[in-house]
């Protein structure tokens, strides 16, 4: 498997409207734009960082991961992501190695990315996503 890079970081948080100001504003980041992922019941913004991105998440639904995810811990940095040349090959080898998959097979990300988690108990505790654009 081969990590390209750190593809994003995404950061829970309970409004994308509200917390883009830090982003921008305070930063100078540039907003790149929102989707809805319907599938993952989540908001995404984006904000470009060298080769890298900020991701912010909202949760659409109440019983959504995102949602899920703030109520237990709160805000905060939710995964790290790595794009990766062949996310089907680094899924077979990451299984053979015995490590625990949320996903087995990718699913469609933002942006039209193929998107794989893995299970954070596998990771020390960080949800790690591998993502193919």
């Amino acid at each position: 498997m081969k990590l390209l890079k750190i593809d994003h970081i995404g950061i829970a948080v309970n409004d994308i409207s509200q917390a883009k100001a830090f982003w921008t504003d305070v930063l100078g980041l540039n907003f790149e734009g929102d989707e809805t992922v319907a599938e993952q019941k989540v908001k995404t913004a984006f904000f470009p960082v060298g080769e890298s991105e900020v991701e912010l998440l909202e949760s659409t639904a109440a019983d959504g991961p995102i949602a899920k995810y703030i109520e237990k811990k709160g805000q905060g940095i939710q995964h790290v992501a790595f794009g990766v040349e062949n996310i089907d090959e680094a899924l077979a080898e990451l299984k053979e190695k015995g490590v625990r998959l949320i996903d087995e097979t990718p699913r469609k990300g933002a942006g039209g990315a193929r998107i794989a988690f893995l299970h954070p108990k596998a990771t020390n505790g960080v949800l790690v996503e591998l993502c193919e654009r």
